[in-house]
C-alpha cells in the first residue's frame, strides 16, 4: 500500500495542494460516513491507515469507539486487575512480567471485573434462580431421575407460554395458555414433552420422557385462522380476541415446564409453583421507552407498548442488577488503576482522557456491551430450541424485527450456554480478535448526520450506506439503548442524551415515518444525494469512492418489466451528487449463516466505484448511447465468455 501510495505522489506532484494530500511519508485516512458496525473502518486500521467512523445511530457510534479508537489507546499495557487486586500466588500464576501486547491486558480487565460482577450478582439476587430438589416422589414415574434422588440441580432455563382469559364463557374465568408446542427436546432417545391434564375448570401440565405424540408438537395450536384453541374446552382463540386481550392488559403468563442442568445433558422437569411465585419479584427500575411500531410492528399490535413489557419482572431484576454493577466496577477499576500505576486522572474518554478515569469507563464501555449482548436471551422475545442439536434458550432477533413470541425460555444468568459468563466469554472473544489493531494510531469516531458530516474531507471514502427500505436500524437499536444509556449516560452524556435512538433523520424510505411511499422514496433521493454528495465535494481526489450497496428488492410492472425501485434511487442519487460510476465489483460479503444472508438472501454485495464527474463531461443522447452500446456489447460478451468451455454466443 505504502509503495503504491508513493507512486501516487509522484504522479500528483505538481497537484496545487500536493504537500496536504500527496504527501509521499503519510498514507491517506480512511472515512466511512455510514460505518454502522464499523467493519469497514476496522479492516482500513488492519491494513494501516488511519481509520475515522461517523453514524448518526449513537449504538453504532459506541460500537466503533470499542473497536477502533479505544484499544489502540490503551495497547501493550498490563492489566490494573493484575498489578493490584490480585495478590499472593494468584498474582505469580498470571505472570506479573510478560508482555500483554495490543489490547489483551485491556481484556484480561474485563474478564477480571465481568467475573467480580458475575459474583457480586450472584451474592444480591441469586435467591431468585433457585435449585430444583429431586425427591422420591418425583422419581416415582421418572427413571431418569433416580440418579438423582436428594440432590438439588441447577436451573438453566424456565419454559413460559402466554395466557389469555378463555373465550368461552364457561371458562371466561380462567387463563390458558398460548403455546406453540408441548416438545421440549428432539434428541433422539431423550425426547421430553409437557403433558397438560385438565381437571374441570382447571390444568396442570406435567412432564413426560419418551417419544411424545403427534399433537404434543402442536402445543395449543389451532391453524392458520383460529391461532389456537382453548386447553380446557377446545374453543377457538383468534388473533384477533388474543389482541383484544391483550390491549386490555389482560394477557398473562403461565409456567410449563423447569429445565435443570443433569451429568450429560438436560433434565425436564414439571414446573413448581414456588418457582412460579418467585419469578414475579419486581424490580425498581423500568425501561420505560415507548416502542416504535416500523420494525416492531407486531409486538406493538399485541400492547406492548415500552420495552419493559418485553421483559419478565425477574429479568428485569437482573438486568438492573447488573447495569448498577457495571458502574460499581468502573469506580474500583478507577482505585486500582491508580494504585497499579495510571496517571490518577478523572478526565473522561470522552474529552481524550488517557488516564485512570478514562480507562476504567474504557473497561466498563465492554461491560457493558456484555450486558446487552445478554439482552439477546434474556427477554420474553427469546424461545426455546428443542433441535437435538442445541437445546437452549436462543437469539430474540431471529429475524431482523423484534417478533411476537407465545412461548419464551427465561434464562438463568448465573448458569447455562446463555449465562452472563458465556455472553462474557464471546465479548472477550472479539477483543482479543482486535488485538492485531490495536498497536495502529488510534481511530476517531463521532455521531455526525452523513448529509452534514465535515469528517470526509481528503480521506479516501469507502462505505455500506442503507438499503432504501429494508432494514429500520434504529427502531430496532433502541432494544439495545435503553440499557446503553442506563449503564453509560455519565461516560458519554452527549451521546447518550436523548431518550431514544434518532429516528426522523434516518436515511431509509419508511412510508410509516413519512406519509407515504412517495414521500419517503423522496425523502430517501434527496437525503441520500445530499451524502453523495458531500462525500463526492470532499473526498481525496486521487482514489475512487467505494459504496458498498446490496438491495434485493424487485417490483414487475403490469407490462411484465421487472425493476429494482430501491436501486434505481440509489443509483439516482449518486449521479445527482455528481458522481459518475467506472466500475462494479461483485463482493462476497455475508456468511451463509449470517442473519442478514439467511433474511435477504444476499450472497454478495455489488460495489459501485465512483469517481467525481468532470464538469466537462461529455454527454450523448439515449440513441446514441444505444447505438455505441450495440456496436460494442456483443464484442464485450464474447471476451467475457472465452475459456467458459462454451463457445456458443450467449
Amino acid at each position: 500500500i505504502r509503495r503504491s501510495w508513493r507512486e501516487v505522489c509522484e504522479l500528483n506532484k505538481d497537484h496545487p495542494q500536493a504537500v496536504e494530500l500527496f504527501n509521499p511519508d503519510k498514507l491517506p485516512a480512511l472515512h466511512d460516513p455510514f460505518a454502522g458496525g464499523g467493519a469497514i473502518p476496522l479492516e482500513a486500521q488492519r491494513l494501516g491507515l488511519e481509520a475515522y467512523a461517523s453514524d448518526l445511530n449513537p449504538v453504532a457510534v459506541l460500537i466503533n469507539k470499542a473497536m477502533i479508537e479505544i484499544p489502540p489507546k490503551f495497547a501493550g499495557r498490563p492489566p490494573v486487575s493484575l498489578l493490584h487486586s490480585r495478590q499472593g500466588a494468584k498474582q505469580q500464576e498470571m505472570d506479573v512480567k510478560r508482555k500483554w501486547p495490543g489490547a489483551t491486558g485491556l481484556a484480561e480487565d474485563v474478564r477480571y471485573y465481568g467475573a467480580w460482577m458475575r459474583e457480586e450478582a450472584q451474592k444480591r439476587i441469586g435467591h431468585l434462580y433457585p435449585p430444583v430438589k429431586i425427591t422420591a416422589e418425583m422419581a416415582k414415574e421418572r427413571s431418569d431421575l433416580k440418579p438423582f434422588v436428594g440432590q438439588k440441580l441447577t436451573v438453566i432455563a424456565w419454559i413460559w407460554a402466554r395466557t389469555v382469559k378463555s373465550p368461552n364463557p364457561a371458562f371466561s374465568h380462567v387463563d390458558v395458555p398460548l403455546a406453540t408446542t408441548f416438545i421440549l427436546s428432539n434428541r433422539k432417545g431423550k425426547e421430553a414433552y409437557i403433558q397438560p391434564i385438565a381437571e374441570e375448570d382447571r390444568y396442570r401440565f406435567t412432564m413426560r420422557i419418551g417419544t411424545p405424540p403427534p399433537e404434543a408438537g402442536k402445543g395449543t395450536k389451532a391453524g392458520a385462522r383460529n391461532a389456537f384453541r382453548c386447553l380446557l374446552s377446545d374453543v377457538p382463540i383468534s388473533y384477533d380476541y388474543i389482541r383484544a386481550e391483550s390491549l386490555a392488559g389482560r394477557m398473562g403468563q403461565k409456567l410449563l415446564a423447569v429445565v435443570a442442568e443433569g451429568i450429560r445433558g438436560r433434565i425436564y422437569l414439571s414446573p413448581e409453583s414456588e418457582h412460579e411465585a418467585i419469578a414475579q419479584t419486581q424490580s425498581k427500575w423500568r425501561p420505560d421507552t415507548e416502542i416504535v411500531p416500523g420494525m416492531s410492528e407486531r409486538v406493538v399490535g399485541y400492547g406492548f407498548q415500552n420495552y419493559a413489557q418485553l421483559f419478565t419482572p425477574r429479568q428485569l431484576v437482573a438486568l438492573t442488577t447488573f447495569s448498577d454493577l457495571v458502574g460499581e466496577a468502573r469506580d474500583r477499576i478507577h482505585q486500582d488503576a491508580i494504585v497499579a500505576g495510571l496517571i490518577d486522572d478523572s478526565q473522561p474518554l470522552a474529552s481524550g482522557g488517557a488516564g485512570s478515569g478514562a480507562y476504567a469507563e474504557a473497561v466498563s464501555i465492554y461491560l457493558a456491551f456484555t450486558l446487552d449482548r445478554l439482552l439477546q436471551q434474556c427477554s420474553t422475545l427469546s424461545v426455546w430450541s428443542n433441535n437435538p442439536a442445541h437445546e437452549l434458550v436462543v437469539n430474540a432477533f431471529g429475524r431482523q424485527a423484534l417478533s411476537m413470541t407465545w412461548d419464551y425460555g427465561e434464562i438463568n444468568p448465573f448458569c447455562g450456554a446463555s449465562s452472563w459468563e458465556k455472553v462474557l466469554f464471546f465479548s472477550l472473544k472479539a477483543l482479543d480478535g482486535m488485538s492485531t489493531t490495536s498497536t495502529c494510531t488510534p481511530g476517531h469516531v463521532e455521531q455526525l448526520d452523513a448529509q452534514r458530516q465535515e469528517l470526509s474531507y481528503g480521506k479516501v471514502i469507502s462505505t455500506d450506506p442503507p438499503y432504501y427500505d429494508n432494514i429500520g436500524y434504529a427502531d430496532l437499536s433502541d432494544f439495545f439503548y435503553v440499557w446503553l444509556r442506563r449503564t453509560l449516560r455519565d461516560v458519554f452524556p452527549s451521546l447518550l442524551a436523548t431518550i431514544a435512538v434518532p429516528k426522523a433523520e434516518e436515511l431509509i424510505a419508511s412510508p410509516q415515518r413519512h406519509g407515504s411511499k412517495k414521500s419517503a422514496e423522496a425523502f430517501f433521493l434527496n437525503g441520500m444525494t445530499l451524502a453523495m454528495r458531500s462525500i463526492a465535494e470532499k473526498a481525496h481526489p486521487e482514489p475512487p469512492v467505494t459504496i458498498y450497496y446490496a438491495f434485493k428488492q424487485t417490483h414487475t410492472e403490469s407490462k411484465g418489466d421487472t425493476s429494482s425501485s430501491g436501486w434505481e434511487t440509489f443509483l439516482d442519487a449518486v449521479n445527482a451528487a455528481g458522481l459518475q460510476l467506472t466500475g462494479t465489483w461483485p463482493m462476497r460479503t455475508e456468511r451463509p449463516t449470517a442473519l442478514k444472508a439467511s433474511i435477504n438472501s444476499l450472497a454478495s454485495s455489488i460495489v459501485l466505484v465512483c469517481r467525481k464527474r468532470p464538469a466537462d463531461a461529455p454527454s450523448i443522447s439515449r440513441r446514441e448511447f444505444i447505438r455505441e452500446l450495440n456496436g460494442v456489447l456483443p464484442e464485450a460478451l464474447d471476451e467475457m465468455t472465452k475459456g467458459s468451455g462454451d463457445e456458443r454466443s450467449p
